[in-house]
């Protein structure tokens, strides 16, 4: 496989296959001529986060060793803001405040790829297990692009005006990072951006394509975990019990009926239930089963009406069945939906096309996986998220399957992913903070 022929070439410090090269667009060096020196670094970095994972709110290494290099770049960085997060800021006269986003945080999962540099980190999660750690998500893509980003930036200092604002968030994958950091003051103790813009590696996009879709991208979601309450006994006197685990098996296939038969199918909805446990023996029935369940939409009349109908089908089940208790269903918000400001999104088409070629950006679909980046809009940034190609063209040519975001198998095609998230990130950066740019653009 060409991809991984190119991350073995990399981990052994050998020149990158000429294959990979040839896939680079020919406009990036003549619009961010910068990269190429920066490049044996930026990959360095890379394989350092990609072996030194960490979990949501613990990635005090992670936002530590991206500190330091900004420091040395001349940006005023501040720590610890939201937890583990990180804000840099660099003024250079006046103009518009753009901000540009990473995340910081990896998965509970123990990575597959086989790489010579993966990670073999773990750590305890906040249920005090000890879970193997991995960035299957691309965060590690990201904050190597992003420092890239910066130091060009920084060298480009007679090329833009205003106040450049880098955030370091953490706690994506929980989708409470950028909360916390708005809670603590991201947009009052430091400058509210008039833009935001942030971009995340794309398994359905060859490598180095830039994907945008304006209006709404990613949908919300909410954690829903639900206690189906039964009365125990012995296996062979079922007449005696209300067996908690029948009375779940109902739920579920009634609960599958709210998508296909309650909601409009043109407006997107998934109700997944992801875990379920009940008992511990064959000849046993427990008293109560636990289900998680992830609940998405774009609608908030859906939304509202997929956890009503969620909690319908279950006390209607449990009623059925005569269960002593009631279910008991918490339901935890979790991001909101990612809309991307159609302006702005626009302009950052416009920007790229222009600076990196008319085939670099292609519209894609709105997708049901979900993104705390929504915060920042909802809190008075014009925002946008793109995503970034990070396959490679053959691979997808082929109709091969290819692992998605959050498998252990995922990894991403590091060139010239690496290099055009660079690229994209420092065209849309100069185009917004442009002597002439402002809000209304």
């Amino acid at each position: 496989m060409v991809g991984r022929c190119v991350w073995i070439m990399i981990a052994l410090g050998i020149a990158n296959c000429s294959a990979a090269r040839a896939q680079q667009a020919p406009d990036i060096n003549q619009a961010v001529p910068e990269i190429a020196a920066l490049e044996p670094e930026l990959e360095s970095l890379y394989r350092d986060l990609h072996e030194h994972p960490e979990l949501a709110f613990h990635e005090q290494r992670t936002a530590a060793t991206l500190a330091d290099r900004l420091k040395a770049l001349g940006f005023e960085v501040t720590t610890q803001v939201g937890g583990t997060g990180l804000v840099a800021i660099m003024r250079n006269g006046p103009g518009p405040v753009v901000m540009l986003r990473t995340e910081l945080d990896a998965l509970p999962i123990e990575e597959k790829t086989g790489l010579p540099f993966a990670s073999k980190a773990k750590a305890t999660d906040s249920e005090g297990k000890l879970v193997p750690v991995a960035h299957a998500c691309g965060h590690d893509l990201h904050m190597a692009g992003w420092f890239g980003t910066a130091s060009i930036m920084a060298r480009r200092r007679d090329k833009w005006h205003g106040t450049l604002m880098l955030v370091g968030q953490p706690a994506e994958e929980i989708t409470r990072g950028a909360a916390a950091m708005l809670a603590d003051g991201l947009f009052t103790r430091f400058q509210k951006p008039d833009f935001a813009i942030s971009m995340h590696d794309e398994p359905s996009l060859p490598s180095g394509k830039v994907g945008f879709h304006a209006g709404f991208f990613r949908a919300s979601s909410d954690a829903v975990d639900v206690t189906i309450f039964g009365r125990g006994g012995h296996g062979a006197k079922p007449q005696l019990t209300v067996d908690p685990i029948v009375l779940a098996a109902r739920a579920i296939l009634g609960i599958q009926t709210i998508v296909s038969r309650e909601t409009d199918p043109l407006s997107p909805a998934v109700v997944t239930i992801g875990s379920i446990h009940g008992g511990v023996v064959g000849n046993v029935i427990p008293d109560e089963v636990r289900m998680l369940m992830s609940v998405r939409s774009y609608d908030e009349k859906v939304r509202k009406h997929l956890i009503a109908s969620i909690k319908r089908q279950l006390d209607a089940e449990s009623a059925a069945a005569d269960a002593p208790t009631p279910p008991s269903i918490k339901v935890t918000p979790g991001a909101e939906a990612v809309y991307n400001d159609p302006q702005l999104t626009a302009r950052m088409v416009d920007a790229l096309r222009h600076s990196l070629g008319a085939e670099s950006v292609v519209e894609m679909p709105a997708k049901m996986t979900s993104e705390d980046f929504s915060e920042y809009g909802r809190a008075g940034a014009r925002a946008v998220l793109l995503h970034i190609g990070a396959v490679n063209p053959a691979t997808l040519a082929s109709g091969a399957k290819v692992p998605d975001l959050h498998s252990p198998q995922w990894f991403p095609e590091l060139e010239p992913t690496l290099r055009s998230l660079v690229a994209a990130e420092v065209v849309m950066l100069t185009d917004l903070l442009a002597a002439q740019g402002n809000v209304s653009k």
